[in-house]
């Protein structure tokens, strides 16, 4: 049985877990808890740095919600040109010996990328969106990337079933699994945000899948 935390339990927490995760310094970052929902504000130097920080806060136990008010700002010593940042795309996704670059198209405006195309599998979907994350001068990334991969919905549904299994992370048993065309649904209890973020990457990681919509409630009782 897990007890309830308090606000500042949690609050101590991210803090920490900010610590521990080398990606960010936790002097950037302010951290504010209402009834269980993180609030993160401040200022950092790359879209790389406000992901981290926010992936960092859901991890931690006894948090609910995340609300990032993180603002990116960029020295005026690393600020690029949107055409610069177009061309370090190309280079990014090109460099991959996973991603086909002709089948992927980029455009940048104000510093944001928006990238779409199709895919084979849905990890090289991942792959793309984080190259483009950490390059230099990136303020945000929009994925409009499609999978090209179309079994059926009872194939998808089977297959996720199995890698739920087979993960040591939680009990398969108490998730439940529904497709609707290429889109699953996950349904359930998890210990942990780790647990419920580990669920939906192995059903994103099924071929095939355009869309995870995670249901999974997080439960510390």
């Amino acid at each position: 049985m897990f007890e309830s935390m308090t606000d500042e339990q949690i609050q101590h927490d991210v803090l920490a877990e900010l610590k521990w995760d080398t990606r960010v310094l936790p002097n950037e970052i302010g951290v504010s808890v209402k009834d269980g929902v993180v609030i993160l504000t401040g200022h950092v130097d790359s879209f790389y740095k406000k992901r981290a920080a926010e992936q960092a806060a859901q991890r931690v136990r006894g948090v609910k919600v995340v609300a990032s008010e993180i603002e990116i700002k960029l020295p005026s010593t690393s600020e690029r040109t949107d055409e610069d940042i177009a061309a370090a795309a190309a280079r990014a996704i090109e460099s991959n010996a996973l991603l086909d670059n002709t089948k992927l198209h980029m455009t940048v405006s104000q510093g944001w990328v928006t990238v779409s195309g199709e895919v084979e599998w849905n990890f090289q979907n991942d792959d793309a969106e984080r190259l483009l994350r950490q390059l230099w001068g990136v303020k945000g990334v929009t994925n409009l990337i499609t999978v090209e991969t179309r079994p059926t919905p009872a194939e998808l549904k089977d297959e996720i079933e199995k890698a739920l299994i087979r993960s040591a992370e939680f009990d398969a048993k108490k998730i439940q699994v529904d497709v609707q065309g290429s889109k699953a649904i996950l349904r359930g209890t998890v210990r942990s945000w780790a647990e419920r973020d580990e669920a939906e990457r192995t059903a994103w990681a099924a071929p095939g899948v355009t869309q995870v919509e995670d249901q999974i409630v997080v439960s510390y009782v």
